[in-house]
């Protein structure tokens, strides 16, 4: 624990957070058991309630979030002089670990945890998500991924493939898809179908309406090129009688 005068550093915290996860007290009804709040303010010192869910040991948490919060928090360092691990508590983690929380959220609501493979990237959320929260940025609107200046140089010289088809429709979507594939060959299987699509091709074959139609088309095109040719020449004779 932090010595009395001074707030818990980084390390203290994890430690603490660890050990709050382990189930160390079976005993707890699930009735107790919830969840520390995920928001956290932009640029305020690192707590733990404000990244870390907990809900097998809710009982130790909120035991030691009153110690954390009444441990006075000094003025934010000079970010230009400060220690890194003064940086990264004051500057960074405030923004990232939030950032983090709200990619999780996003990542379940994606089915990220059920499925081998899904559209969700999630690079590219918390690329989006602390573009946004920039406080350089708080009275700008929202800005899409794709809309980002530095995503979309980068996107230039580093284009990238398409997304598959699969990843991109809906459950719905891809049920009916699979649903009327299913149906068609069904339907394809049927004896009676299966004499008409071979007496179809037998009479493409015998007929022969592939050159048939090719032909069709030479004969087109040659006349269109003869009455194209006759025009000029007609042309050209009114030009010269007038002289």
């Amino acid at each position: 624990m932090a010595a009395c005068g001074r707030p818990p550093s980084l390390w203290e915290r994890v430690c603490a957070e660890y050990e709050a996860e382990q189930p160390q007290f079976p005993d707890v009804p699930e009735s107790k058991l919830g969840s520390v709040s995920l928001e956290a303010g932009i640029l305020q010192p690192l707590r733990m309630e404000q990244f870390y869910s907990a809900p097998a040991a809710d009982t130790v948490v909120q035991q030691l979030l009153p110690i954390l919060e009444a441990a006075p928090f000094p003025e934010p360092p000079d970010p230009k002089t400060c220690s890194p691990l003064e940086y990264l508590e004051y500057y960074i983690f405030p923004v990232l670990l939030p950032g983090m929380a709200e990619l999780l959220h996003r990542a379940k609501e994606e089915k990220c945890f059920e499925r081998k493979r899904t559209k969700f990237i999630a690079c590219d959320f918390l690329t989006e998500w602390l573009y946004n929260k920039n406080p350089r940025r708080k009275d700008d609107s929202f800005t899409e991924f794709f809309s980002i200046p530095f995503v979309n140089d980068w996107l230039k010289d580093h284009p990238r493939p398409p997304i598959p088809l699969s990843l991109l429709l809906s459950e719905e979507e891809a049920s009916i898809v699979i649903q009327s594939f299913w149906r068609g060959y069904q339907v394809r299987c049927d004896s009676e179908i299966q004499e008409l699509r071979q007496w179809q091709k037998q009479l493409r074959e015998d007929k022969n309406i592939l050159k048939r139609v090719k032909e069709f088309w030479t004969k087109q095109e040659a006349k269109v090129g003869s009455k194209l040719e006759d025009s000029e020449e007609h042309r050209q004779n009114h030009s010269t009688s007038r002289f």
